[in-house]
C-alpha cells in the first residue's frame, strides 16, 4: 500500500470531534471508536475534560463501543481522563504501531472494519488505523489558543507531507 493510502482518512471532518455525530458513524457502519485523547477529546493543556465533551461521550455509549488509546505515557493524566468519562483506556500506546491499538479492537469484540480511530493526527492516528484496516476519522485538533507557537504546527506540516504524498484530505 502507498504512503498516501495509509495516509489517507477515510473521513475527514473538517470541524473538532464533538461534531462527529452517531448518525454520521451509522452511515458508515461503525460500531466501536477509538479516540485519541490530547488535541483529539482534550487540549494537551488542560487536565480535565469539559461537560460538553462528557455529554458528546455519553450520546455514544449507548450504542457504540468506545476506548481511549493515546500515546501519552502519562498515566495519571490519561487514567483521569479516561474515569472522568467512564472509558477503558491504553496509554502511551506508541502509534503507528499497531499492537495496543489492535488490542483496544479485539476488546470490543467487533470487526475491525466496524471500528474508527479517530484522532487529530495523520502519522499515528490515521496512518495506525489504516494499518489496522479500521476506518480513520481526522478530526481538527482542540487546541489551546493562548499557546504560541501554535500547537497544530506539526499537524500542517503532517498535511504538506501527506498531500505530497498523494493524500486528497477532503
Amino acid at each position: 500500500m502507498s504512503w498516501g493510502k495509509l495516509l489517507q482518512p477515510d473521513l475527514v471532518l473538517g470541524d473538532c470531534v464533538v461534531h462527529l455525530t452517531p448518525e454520521l458513524l451509522q452511515q458508515h457502519e461503525i460500531k466501536g471508536m477509538v479516540l485519541d485523547v490530547d488535541e483529539t477529546l482534550v487540549p494537551i493543556t488542560e487536565k480535565s475534560v469539559s461537560e460538553h465533551l462528557k455529554g458528546w461521550i455519553d450520546t455514544f455509549k449507548p450504542h457504540t463501543c468506545l476506548w481511549l488509546v493515546s500515546n501519552n505515557i502519562s498515566q495519571a493524566r490519561i487514567g483521569n481522563i479516561a474515569e472522568t468519562l467512564n472509558l477503558p483506556y491504553i496509554s502511551g500506546a506508541g502509534k503507528p504501531s499497531r499492537r495496543k491499538l489492535k488490542r483496544a479492537v479485539e476488546a470490543m469484540n467487533l470487526p475491525v472494519e466496524q471500528v474508527a480511530m479517530v484522532g487529530d493526527r495523520l502519522f499515528t492516528d490515521v496512518l495506525a488505523g489504516n494499518r489496522l484496516g479500521m476506518f480513520t476519522i481526522l478530526v481538527e485538533p482542540m487546541v489551546d489558543p493562548t499557546m504560541m507557537p501554535p500547537a497544530n504546527s506539526v499537524r500542517n506540516i503532517e498535511v504538506w507531507i501527506s498531500k505530497m504524498l498523494g493524500a486528497t484530505l477532503h
